[in-house]
């Protein structure tokens, strides 16, 4: 099973760099967070690309997929659906929004106010949402692709703790190189390649995919040093408020997928090393003088990382006889 799983990730890799070029990490990266069940947060500066990585993912899935163009005048009602009075039956019917949908676009997330950005904490935690009292179950598989700009922009709103906390993994893509920049003005001379990618696995192989990714074996000695680091970045002097639980299992669950991606079934500290920026670097809230220093969360987790030793490999019983 391992063989077939890892085969079906190798197409959605490969697919999707048929349209991002020179990020392999980034796609690779990307594709940990949605084999994880989580949601993927891509922030960036306008124009690297970010709704084209979201796009391309989607595409290569199968998936049922909406996009929300997230705005200042939108509301919650407009993500998650109303509940409409039918005068033929005399009863009030559920009318779901874009947000019901396998695979949802979130675009330009921070550019909506903090009150419809609430609309998705229940649907992206919990898989569900609550509407007049009714509770609506999510598509499986549900995920959340959500773009955003930097904050210092203006028109937009930071997303709250509580939103961030929601994300698996957030990515930066950052400029192309210059091969790279080429690249991509020769593939688009014509039309965006985007519009030509097709499905490569369907939504089952997704949920198989996801499936699979629990049984990868994470040894005790990587369990104390997900704990290990997440507690080390909490009490980093910089640090107001840390990672909660929910850093450490998507460390856990993204190592999985990393590992599974990378052709094996158990998770090595590298891997663990690899997915720290991305998995906890946005649940840290820092102390507003570490802030003015111009100290970075991601500079607080490179630190952790630095200073907790790595765990060596554990003796199998063969060799203990």
């Amino acid at each position: 099973m391992l063989d077939v799983a890892r085969a079906n990730a190798e197409k959605i890799l490969q697919n999707v760099r048929k349209v991002i070029f020179g990020k392999d990490e980034i796609v690779e990266l990307a594709l940990t967070a949605l084999l994880s069940r989580g949601h993927l947060l891509i922030e960036d500066v306008p124009g690297v690309g970010k709704t084209t990585l979201a796009k391309s993912l989607a595409r290569s899935l199968g998936c049922q997929f909406r996009r929300i163009q997230f705005t200042p005048d939108l509301l919650p009602s407009d993500i998650t659906g109303v509940s409409m009075y039918n005068q033929k039956t005399g009863e009030f019917e559920f009318r779901p929004g874009p947000v019901m949908a396998q695979i949802v676009l979130a675009d330009e997330i921070n550019r909506a106010s903090p009150k419809t950005q609430s609309a998705l904490l229940e649907c992206m935690e919990e898989r569900q949402i609550t509407v007049d009292g009714v509770t609506h179950a999510m598509p499986r598989p549900f995920l959340v692709l959500a773009t955003l700009n930097p904050i210092e922009y203006e028109g937009t709103f930071p997303l709250p703790e509580a939103q961030l906390d929601r994300f698996l993994v957030r990515l930066s893509l950052g400029y192309p190189g210059l091969e790279d920049e080429m690249a991509i003005m020769e593939a688009q001379q014509r039309q965006h390649p985007v519009d030509g990618l097709g499905q490569v696995v369907s939504a089952e192989d997704l949920l198989a995919l996801q499936e699979e990714v629990t049984t990868v074996r994470v040894d005790v000695l990587v369990r104390e040093y997900i704990a290990r680091l997440v507690e080390k970045s909490r009490s980093h002097p910089a640090v107001y408020l840390g990672a909660s639980p929910r850093g450490s299992l998507a460390l856990f669950r993204s190592g999985q997928a990393l590992a599974l991606l990378r052709g094996r079934d158990y998770v090595l500290p590298d891997d663990i090393k690899a997915l720290a920026v991305p998995a906890l670097a946005h649940r840290l809230i820092l102390e507003p003088s570490a802030r003015m220093e111009g100290k970075a969360s991601k500079q607080v987790v490179e630190e952790a990382l630095a200073n907790l030793p790595v765990p060596g490999a554990r003796p199998s019983p063969m060799l203990r006889r």
